[in-house]
């Protein structure tokens, strides 16, 4: 069966928005500590603690958000233990991750610097599991408030004379597990009240995003939707692509065999259902799709390696994650009239991290490579797409083989991102364009893959999985012909 895609270059669906491309980073095993923070009197370079080697990375893949404190860690923080001197900063017992002693020399003040740093948007947790109503709405006086006021002149106290913009702003965190053990109709409520209190100050506009479902939770969106709809700008979303039990055995994160690989990517591609699902119900409530899905947390979760705390849920990143998130990517642009964000859990060592560290070493997984590969998409136009593609069969099983996006940036260049699944199969694909003149077709691109599916980078071999020029492409008359190899993910520059 011959592949054939067809791009109406002429035909813009929606604005693909920067922070599809977000972060997520959770005081949680080695993502906050060692991974971003090592402090000022640390041998590591830093910038004012935070490490140089990370934050340079970071800023090379154009981070357009980041999600702090948590995730189950911001239901048990108090920011107020975060912040001044040192030496004065309350040591807390952090019960989600380990067990270990949390110092919180990594509070507000140090989150925001970062942000600054690298340019991009914070988004804050708040506190709904064991928080108070004034403790959330101190928080947000403290960050931007710009006046007289206990909490500005406390800010100033503690070194900073003006108010942080803050956009994004989250009303707790799983509150129907680690949040609180809720059912919708008592969180309704409480976000309700929560978000009163979350207030705008000055022509800061905060864009208050409610506490959304786990994976398939239905009635959740539905209650949520219902009932407090009309003052939330977004709800949120998790789902973790798990190839094992939860419970039972996630599966390892190197040592995996077909019938993994096949679950994996069946199970990545169900973020497609999902979003599908949750959207309908919010355009019951919501026809003009004011408020945003916000998939906060996804990402391959597996059982940690070997020889490591368990409650930091450190794993290795192979040529199958990478595939996973470019998987998610071309979903993510398809519902992108929804879709206003979401995260990767994590950013540091932690889960489908960007980027490992072990001491003042760091190197970059093959996920990080998509990010930088696919950015190219941020605030772009997707393109209408039309395709007739080939099957990935196993065990009496079938998915799509290949999937595909295309966007037009604000410079009318036109960018195409093809993933191919199968373990085996090249895919040999045909492509036209309408809308632009096949003279003008210059295709320039990058491919990531590798010749074994547990292929992954470390310390001793950094670069097993990198980017390199895509050249089996080639372009006439008719458009272009490209042979995407197996188990890769491409992204083509048209012209």
């Amino acid at each position: 069966m011959s592949n054939r895609i067809l791009i109406n270059a002429d035909i813009s669906q929606a604005r693909i928005n920067k922070h599809i491309y977000g972060h997520f980073a959770e005081h949680l095993g080695r993502c906050i500590y060692e991974g971003i923070w090592v402090g000022e009197e640390s041998p590591i370079p830093n910038t004012k603690g935070i490490r140089k080697d990370v934050l340079e990375a970071l800023r090379a893949i154009s981070i357009p958000v980041l999600r702090w404190p948590g995730g189950c860690f911001a239901d048990e923080y108090h920011w107020k233990d975060g912040i001044g001197p040192y030496e004065r900063r309350k040591r807390m017992v952090n019960t989600h991750w380990g067990g270990v002693i949390e110092n919180n020399h990594f509070g507000t003040h140090e989150f925001m610097l970062l942000c600054e740093l690298l340019e991009c948007e914070p988004y804050i947790c708040g506190n709904v599991g064991s928080g108070t109503v004034q403790e959330m709405s101190e928080w947000v006086e403290y960050m931007t408030f710009d006046g007289e006021s206990p909490m500005a002149n406390w800010r100033e106290e503690n070194g900073r004379e003006k108010p942080w913009r803050l956009k994004y702003f989250g009303v707790g965190n799983e509150n129907w597990g680690c949040g609180g053990h809720m059912r919708p109709e008592y969180y309704a409520d409480l976000y309700r009240r929560y978000q009163t209190y979350v207030r705008n100050y000055g022509n800061n506009r905060i864009f208050k995003i409610a506490g959304g479902a786990n994976v398939d939770d239905y009635n959740w969106t539905e209650v949520l939707m219902k009932h407090a709809g009309g003052l939330m700008d977004g709800l949120s979303l998790h789902y973790y692509t798990i190839p094992g039990d939860f419970w039972l055995g996630k599966g390892s994160a190197l040592d995996f065999d077909t019938d993994e690989w096949f679950v994996t990517m069946k199970r990545a591609l169900h973020m497609d259902e999902l979003i599908s699902r949750h959207g309908a119900i919010m355009d019951k409530y919501d026809p003009d799709k004011r408020v945003g899905l916000i998939i906060d947390e996804w990402g391959t979760w597996f059982d940690v390696e070997p020889g490591t705390n368990p409650g930091f849920l450190y794993q290795q990143n192979s040529i199958r994650d990478a595939l996973v998130a470019a998987l998610h990517f071309n979903i993510f642009h398809k519902h992108a009239d929804r879709v206003h964000m979401t995260n990767i859990a994590q950013t540091v060592n932690v889960l489908q991290a960007m980027i490992l560290t072990e001491g003042d070493k760091m190197i970059l997984t093959p996920t990080y490579h998509i990010f930088d590969m696919f950015k190219v998409h941020q605030e772009a136009e997707l393109l209408s797409v039309e395709s007739t593609l080939g099957i990935c069969e196993h065990q009496g099983q079938e998915l799509p083989q290949v999937t595909v996006s295309a966007s037009k940036d604000h410079e009318g260049r036109i960018h195409l991102s093809l993933v191919n699944i199968d373990l085996g199969q090249e895919a040999e694909i045909y492509v036209e364009v309408r809308g632009l003149d096949a003279v003008e077709l210059q295709p320039v691109g990058r491919i990531l893959t590798a010749k074994h599916m547990n292929d992954h980078n470390t310390f001793e071999q950094p670069n097993t999985v990198a980017p390199a020029p895509f050249e089996q492409v080639v372009a006439d008359k008719a458009g272009l012909k490209l042979r995407l190899p197996a188990m890769s993910a491409v992204t083509l520059c048209l012209n």
